[in-house]
Parts: structure tokens; C-alpha cells; sequence
């Protein structure tokens, strides 16, 4: 069995795309069954986020076009997409990957500290549906610790960006002041959180959450002095708001473009901005067709994140390097696991052929035959089996000459002279 990385992210793959291959909480937990019951997985984690969709599994090696197949299968995907728009990684490749992954080195916003908890929400929610064995406890807690050392030991969170950040200096660019401005923040997860707190360093007027359940929303929007509205009430306040910034886990749009429209004429047609940081999106496309509409997408925020990376690239050689420890350490403790396996294998091999051979001499013995006789025979049949092996092993690394082999087997055999 092999470790086995399949992902399609922001790098591979725009929102259209990676919005198809995205898995719903729900959708997530028959995933991994699945890949137990038909691909064989029996250790697996799915890591599904705005930028990325990502597969961790124990396989065989030959595995990764059956993976790939798999995934278009249960999203109902022609292959040859996901083909040319993924990446795949095996092994020592795939745990570097996922310890870049874990710290920011491989996200949208170099060094953005959300993916983290992501990652580890996506373990939690593999270990709890019983897909988490002792290598991927030990491969996750791994990289959890690195991706704990590079956020401390470095300054890849100084200046923080992320998507959320991202969308607040977007608007500030826009209106220059935030602090007469009305927003509607759609959702109220941890994303919207971010965007929230952004929001408020900036004195903005008003803010109004929206979600599914109102509980959730009143416990965001407390704190910021917020209103809460449900999703349902969207129609009736959408007209008031000079920006809207939506992040749901909705697997379908939550504004579509007449309701939009609509809230634009009551405007009197002042522009209203919008950010859509939902994948499968919260927006309907189309409203970018809108005369007063100017809505941006996750993938339009590149440009602006890139004005606060500079900073961060020094920090994240030297977070590459953290991570190369880290990928050394895994794998010298997976690599020992073949050693462990290989001694339990030695002991039941030897215990097996000792239980044989002492019933042997057992049923001598009720035979009648003389002790003498069975002790001798005893030890002549467990010495020959014992060095039967190692004689081989020693003529042949002789006749190939291997001196290397031969000190080898002379160390392993404690023999003094050779």
C-alpha cells in the first residue's frame, strides 16, 4: 500500500470546475466509505475548501487513474477534466505536500492560517467515520506539529492576508472609506467571521449577518454590535447594502441575478459591490452582467493578495525547510514500521517451526523412544533450520563477492571470525 494524493486547487483548475468536485459535510461521510468499500482504503481523508479539494489515501501504487475515476464518478465528471486539471502524489512527494498544504505554502494567500484548521477539521471528520489508522495519526499529527512550528518560528503570518482580508482591502480600494458604508455578510462561518472582524477594524457603519440559522448569526454578529437577519429576509434588506460578501456551504446559489436587479432599481441604480467567497458559489455569475453590479470571486482576489506577499517569501524558505525535517522524521518512523513488521514475521516464522518440532519430540518421547535420542535429534533439526538460511545467504554474497552483504550477515550473525 502506498500514500496516494489527489487534489485539484485554485493552482490546477478556476471556480467553475473546483465547485463540482467540492464535498457538502454530508456528501463527505459517504466519500469515505466508499473509498473503503470500493477502492479498498482502509486510511483516507478528504479535504474539501473554497481553493480545494483534496484526496489522502492508502492504496495499492497503481492506484491513482482508479482514484481519479472514482472522484469523477461520484461527482458525475467526465475524467478526462479532472485529469488535466489535477495533480497527483505519491509517498514522500505526498507528505511533503500535505505539510505545505497544512502551513500555508500552498494556498491562494501564501501563509493564510485557515487552512490549517481545515486541515484538521477534514482529519477530525475522517478519524470519527473510523477512517484513521496508526499511519495516518502519526502522518497528520506530523504535520500538524510542522505547521505549528512554521506559523511561530517564522513570519509567514506577519501583515496576515487571506481571502477574507483580501475582500476588505478590495472594498476599501473601492470606497476609499469604509465607515458610511452598509454590508451584508451572507453565512456565518469562519470565513464570514474573518470578514467580519476586518469589517469592524475599519469602523464600518452597519453591518447585517445573514444565515441559515439565526442562533448562529447572533453569536457572530454580538460581539460587532451586528443585526441578524435569515436567508429568507435577504430580498427584503438587499437594497440597503453598499457591499455584500457571502460564504456559505449552500450547494446551490444563494443571489441570483433578479433578485439582485431588483435591489439595484430600489437603489436608484448606485452600485453595490459584491465578493463571493463560496465554492459552489453564492452568486449566480450572471449578475456580473449587471450595469451597477461589480462582483468579485475568490479567483479575482489574486491580484490583490499579491501586493502582501513579498514579505512572506523568505519566511517561507525557511518554513520549506522546517518541512523537510518534518518529511525526513515521518518517513524514518514509517520506514521502521517494514522493520517492525519484518521481526513479528521472524518471531511467528520461528515460532512456528519450534512448536513444530517440540511436538515432535513430545510424541517420541510417548512413543517410547529414549530421551537420549529425542534430545539429540532435537537439537540437530533446530540447529539445521537455524542456519539453513543464513548459510545460503553467506555462499552466495561469497560467490558474488558482496563484501558489504558478508560483513552484514557477519554483524548480524555475531560471528566473531569470519
Amino acid at each position: 500500500m502506498a500514500l496516494i494524493a489527489l487534489g485539484i486547487n485554485h493552482n490546477t483548475a478556476p471556480v467553475e470546475v473546483r465547485e463540482k468536485v467540492a464535498f457538502s459535510t454530508d456528501s463527505q461521510l459517504d466519500a469515505l466509505l466508499a473509498l473503503r468499500e470500493k477502492l479498498g482504503s482502509e486510511e483516507s481523508v478528504i479535504l474539501s475548501t473554497c481553493n480545494r479539494t483534496e484526496i489522502y489515501a492508502e492504496l495499492d501504487e497503481a492506484q491513482h487513474e482508479v482514484l481519479l475515476n472514482w472522484l469523477a464518478d461520484f461527482h458525475g465528471l467526465d475524467d478526462k477534466l479532472l485529469s488535466t486539471s489535477s495533480y497527483r502524489y505519491q509517498q514522500q512527494d505526498a507528505v511533503r505536500h500535505l505539510m505545505r498544504v497544512a502551513s500555508g505554502l500552498d494556498s491562494l494567500v501564501l501563509g493564510e492560517p485557515q487552512i490549517l484548521g481545515q486541515v484538521k477539521q477534514a482529519f477530525t471528520s475522517a478519524r470519527n467515520s473510523g477512517m484513521v489508522g496508526s499511519r495516518f495519526e502519526r502522518l497528520f499529527q506530523q504535520t500538524f506539529a510542522v505547521a505549528k512550528r512554521v506559523r511561530s518560528e517564522t513570519d509567514i503570518g506577519a501583515n496576515a492576508v487571506s481571502v477574507a482580508y483580501a475582500s476588505v482591502q478590495l472594498a476599501k480600494h473601492i470606497f476609499s472609506s469604509l465607515q458610511k458604508i452598509n454590508v451584508l455578510l451572507i453565512g456565518a462561518g469562519e470565513t464570514i467571521e474573518l470578514v467580519a472582524r476586518h469589517l469592524n477594524e475599519q469602523k464600518v457603519s452597519s453591518i447585517r449577518v445573514a444565515n441559515r440559522t439565526l442562533a448562529r448569526a447572533e453569536e457572530l454578529a454580538g460581539p460587532l454590535g451586528a443585526s441578524v437577519i435569515t436567508l429568507a429576509q435577504i430580498p427584503d434588506h438587499l437594497a440597503e447594502a453598499d457591499i455584500v460578501i457571502s460564504s456559505t456551504a449552500s450547494q446551490l446559489p444563494i443571489l441570483g441575478k433578479g433578485v439582485v436587479e431588483r435591489a439595484l432599481k430600489q437603489r436608484r441604480h448606485k452600485p453595490m459591490f459584491l465578493v463571493d467567497l463560496a465554492v459552489p458559489r453564492d452568486i449566480e455569475a450572471e449578475v456580473a452582467d449587471l450595469d451597477d453590479a461589480y462582483l468579485y470571486s475568490v479567483d479575482d482576489l489574486q491580484q490583490i493578495v499579491q501586493e502582501n506577499l513579498a514579505s512572506r517569501q523568505s519566511a517561507a524558505q525557511k518554513a520549506e525547510q522546517m518541512i523537510d525535517a518534518g518529511v525526513r522524521d515521518y518517513l524514518t518512523w514509517h520506514d521502521s514500521l517494514a522493520s517492525v513488521d519484518l521481526v513479528r514475521c521472524y518471531r511467528e516464522q520461528s515460532e512456528l517451526h519450534k512448536q513444530k518440532l517440540q511436538d515432535r519430540a513430545l510424541k517420541q518421547l510417548a512413543d517410547g523412544k529414549a530421551p537420549e535420542e529425542v534430545i539429540t535429534e532435537l537439537a540437530n533439526r533446530l540447529t539445521n533450520s537455524l542456519i539453513h538460511a543464513p548459510t545460503k545467504a553467506i555462499k552466495e554474497a561469497a560467490s558474488s563477492q558482496d563484501s558489504g552483504s558478508l560483513s552484514l550477515l557477519q554483524r548480524a550473525l555475531g560471528i566473531n571470525k569470519f
